[in-house]
């Protein structure tokens, strides 16, 4: 008797263990509740395996909370994609102030101003990185030119990581890039105990080197550096000039990295060398400019890489970490890295050698005309997939908005040159479509590993780089020191007429001597203010001259006359600013769509939709179909086959069909979501969150992150 009582006993207990663990299964879209890392995990796919909120219910979506951050102004941006760990949503505001919320109900848990520690030059940041070892757990992020880590629970410094809890950004740069600007955009990717890290330099001639380092969690000691500008004896150091180590920046990684945790290897997407639209200094390809690098992650050794542009003079950086893919060829399955561009390409190749899995092909190109330099001849193009984004402004491309703006433009394009890519830059004035911003740009590309679909937002704008020359000493008319100053280094972004852009992004320097005493104008030449650098570097001469020069004083011709001596690393050739080809009324040259969503297969590389992103309200009311519009900012799609983006310039947020591109649901949000969203569950219920900061493309600035669920 007594067997058959501890036979049952034991047989219960096994009933009660397996009946416990199937009540105790989660439903398949609670399984990910967490949004850990930027873009959602390591190898950037912006996927949530959630399901709650899905194709037949996400129109009933609505608010749970705002966070409203309180420190926003005219000019601010907030770009951030959050990150939730158990229930905690940490992100940053428009100030960089670092913060820990409930992320069910938007509670605030702490807050970290990095301005109370050091003071630094406004950027903007979009996210942050966690790490945790048992207890042990840390945010780390940067602000200014250096790299903080915070504990999670607390947000307090971690006082025995770098000095006081925070680490220098120039660290391993060289001794001549510590006076130079050097920021941090994209939060680093996380590998074992390390942080591997881009960086953010100047454009113009005056560069740090864009190095990529591994900085040690524990420690914030660098534990090893991969210089994208070789050394003597270092792979690539051929495709330079002898030593243009020692005098060239740029080069550097900004937009983040994948990584493939598995096999050890982060993926490093790089921008052009400075500076960006002359490179007489710098003859050759310039490898490791506009690659996409393999590096061991534990050393920083270089595995493989491809260079998708050479000798770059367009600003083509890879403007987004690349997607870690799996892709099926020829019956096999591959595991696979896609890397969009600027210029609406995309790349694929196999992740362990770095051989291309469609067909690239070689083209020539126009040559230069600019004296002094010597352009690439050919620049590679993939045949599959085909573009996502429009590669010629021609006659038959022009806007048919309305014979006013069909005419306006008509009457520029035989002015400049124009019809294909990567025509170099001129003085007469060269179409750069698509523009300096893409095509494909930060927000990056969202991949769903059980359709093999990319899905990519693109712009559809032109905009027109025309070139000027810097004249020396030996000129019938010699520009002043202040002039040349200001045309080299200013006139990018605020215009060779002063007057800033038509965006409002930058600001007009008419009239600033009323606005700044002279000693004001002065620390924000050298410190920078909001999103200008700082240009200390240039030295007390030539901040004198231009600050003079702004303020319309007469330069005495034998003071400031440009010498050789005044002229040492200052480029022979500046441009005359970032200029949007608009009609008369601000919309862009050619016809729609002005910004698009599009579907990519990349078993096939095969485009299987493409769809309009935003729309101009007046435009849509007057009949005409939905345009699209410039857009920044990322998507996040979901199990619950959604899209989710925010990123047009309407300002809202938007939730796609990934089957059809259909839209289903849109939300108008108190200023643009400029950023990509992130979905995360807390106790079974799905949230959708996003950033909205505003600021870009002339529109207003905001303080809110929303986050959304069904009611």
């Amino acid at each position: 008797m007594g067997i058959i009582c501890k036979r049952w006993y034991y047989l219960s207990m096994v009933l009660f263990f397996v009946f416990s663990c199937k009540r105790s299964e989660k439903p398949a879209w609670q399984v990910a509740e967490n949004w850990p890392i930027y873009l959602g995990d390591k190898h950037n796919t912006h996927r949530s395996s959630l399901a709650q909120i899905n194709k037949e219910n996400v129109h009933n979506l609505q608010p749970a909370w705002t966070y409203k951050t309180g420190d926003s102004d005219a000019n601010s941006q907030m770009q951030c994609n959050p990150i939730i760990i158990d229930g905690t949503m940490y992100g940053s505001t428009p100030k960089l102030k670092i913060f820990a919320l409930d992320a069910a109900t938007g509670q605030q848990k702490w807050i970290f101003d990095p301005a109370v520690a050091t003071d630094f030059s406004f950027n903007v940041n979009r996210g942050v990185s966690y790490w945790e070892d048992g207890d042990d757990k840390r945010i780390l992020f940067t602000a200014g030119p250096y790299l903080f880590a915070l504990n999670a629970h607390t947000g307090y410094p971690i006082q025995t990581f770098g000095i006081f809890g925070k680490a220098s950004l120039k660290s391993k740069l060289g001794e001549w890039a510590q006076s130079l600007y050097v920021v941090s955009t994209t939060p680093g990717i996380v590998f074992e105990d390390l942080l591997i890290l881009g960086s953010r330099v100047s454009e113009g001639a005056l560069a740090a080197p864009g190095y990529i380092r591994a900085y040690n969690i524990r420690s914030g000691e660098v534990a090893w550096t991969f210089r994208t500008i070789p050394k003597p004896g270092e792979y690539g150091y051929d495709t330079w000039p002898k030593d243009a180590y020692k005098s060239i920046g740029g080069v550097n990684a900004w937009a983040g990295f994948a990584l493939d945790e598995a096999r050890g290897i982060v993926y490093v997407p790089t921008g052009s060398a400075s500076y960006d639209f002359y490179g007489g200094n710098r003859i050759g390809a310039n490898l490791f400019a506009n690659c996409l690098v393999a590096l061991n992650a534990n050393t920083g050794e270089r595995i493989w890489h491809y260079q998708t542009v050479h000798h770059d003079l367009w600003d083509r950086d890879l403007p987004a970490p690349p997607n870690l893919i799996s892709i099926e060829k020829n019956g096999q399955k591959i595991d696979a890295v896609a890397q969009i561009t600027k210029s609406g390409f995309v790349f694929v190749f196999d992740r362990e050698t770095g051989e291309p899995l469609f067909p690239i092909e070689e083209l020539a190109v126009q040559p230069t005309d600019l004296e002094g330099e010597e352009s690439w001849p050919t620049q590679p193009f993939p045949v599959k997939p085909p573009p996502f984004a429009g590669q010629s402004l021609t006659a038959e491309h022009i806007t048919d908005l309305s014979k006013e703006s069909h005419d306006y433009i008509a009457g520029i394009l035989p002015n400049v040159k124009t019809g294909e890519q990567f025509i170099p830059p001129s003085r007469q004035g060269t179409v750069i479509y698509p523009g300096f911003d893409g095509g494909g740009e930060w927000g990056g590309a969202a991949y769903d590993l059980t359709s093999g679909m990319l899905y990519v937002n693109a712009n559809e704008m032109a905009w027109v780089l025309t070139m000027i020359k810097l004249q020396t000493g030996s000129s019938a008319k010699p520009m002043t020191l202040g002039e040349s100053t200001y045309l080299a280094n200013c006139a990018m972004c605020h215009g060779q007429d002063m007057l800033g852009d038509k965006t409002g992004t930058y600001p007009s320097l008419r009239g600033v001597t009323q606005k700044y005493r002279e000693d004001e104008l002065r620390n924000i030449v050298e410190n920078g203010k909001n999103f200008m650098p700082g240009w200390k570097h240039l030295g007390d001469n030539r901040i004198q001259a231009v600050i003079d020069f702004v303020n319309g004083k007469q330069e005495p011709a034998d003071a400031h006359s440009i010498g050789l001596e005044d002229n040492e690393g200052i480029i022979p050739y500046t441009h005359t600013g970032y200029n949007r080809l608009l009609d008369p009324y601000g919309y862009p040259a050619m016809k729609p769509p002005w910004g698009t969503l599009t579907a990519i297969d990349l078993n096939q590389g095969e485009i299987r939709w493409q769809v309009p992103l935003g729309e101009f309200e007046e435009l849509t009311a007057k009949g005409i179909p939905k345009t699209g519009t410039e857009n920044y900012g990322g998507p996040a799609i979901t199990a619950g086959g959604l899209l989710f983006i925010g990123a047009s310039k309407d300002e809202y947020f938007r939730a796609f069909d990934l089957s059809s591109g259909a839209e289903l649901w849109k939300y108008k949000l108190p200023a643009g979501g400029y950023a990509t969203p992130a979905s995360y569950a807390v106790e079974g219920k799905q949230y959708i969150v996003i950033a909205c900061g505003g600021g870009k493309m002339g529109t207003k600035s905001g303080d809110s992150y929303i986050s959304f669920c069904l009611p």
